[in-house]
């Protein structure tokens, strides 16, 4: 009874973890498909960017001292969300997201705004390929290890499960038909003894 309790505890094991690589997949695919759209507007915000800082640099000249008057990112909040069990990483930007200059309007021109207006949009953009990205690798790597468990349950504990069940069924039907004729013979020789 315990083995065959185990058995059906073992298949039931197996539909759940299929079940949840199934989620897993569904939802891995749906952020590939983010991952390739947003990859798509990233190309083209990185070439209207590069194109818009060859302008300024054309038109002003190398901007180093203009460069550094820009500070450091610090407005990134990460946060997970949980999708089966997987930590998926939401990246988000904090406060107003439209560029403010930090610089002055002296020694720049338009083109100059142009390009970190450009560049600020690329920076969301890897912001959130980041975060589709590192949420595809996770998914990826815990339908591996859904995978590798459901394989265990499907290809070796339950056919072994199913294996034991079998065997104590044969044993126990061997021993009730051993009784069962036990039984005849005794009641033969009792009839016989009797008559």
């Amino acid at each position: 009874m315990s083995t065959k309790k185990t058995l059906a505890l073992a298949k039931m094991g197996y539909e759940l973890l299929d079940k949840k690589r199934n989620i897993l997949i569904r939802e891995m695919m749906t952020l590939i498909d983010r991952a390739n759209e947003i990859q798509g507007k990233i190309d083209n915000a990185y070439s209207a960017a590069y194109f818009a800082l060859q302008r300024a640099n054309i038109l002003s000249g190398f901007c180093d001292e203009i460069s550094q008057t820009i500070p450091i990112e610090r407005r990134l909040k990460l946060s997970y969300r949980s999708v089966m069990g997987v930590e998926i990483p939401i990246v988000s930007m904090q406060g107003d997201m439209t560029p403010e200059l930090h610089y002055g309007l002296f020694r720049t021109n338009s083109p100059l705004d142009d390009a970190y207006i450009k560049f600020n949009e690329v920076k969301v953009l890897t912001t959130e390929l980041a975060e589709v990205e590192n949420s595809v690798y996770r998914l990826a790597d815990s339908i591996k290890k859904t995978q590798k468990r459901a394989n265990a349950l499907k290809n070796i504990m339950i056919p072994r499960f199913t294996a034991a069940v079998k065997y104590i069924t044969d044993a126990l039907e061997e021993k009730e038909r051993e009784e069962f004729s036990r039984l005849k013979v005794i009641k033969k020789q009792k009839s016989n003894k009797g008559a």
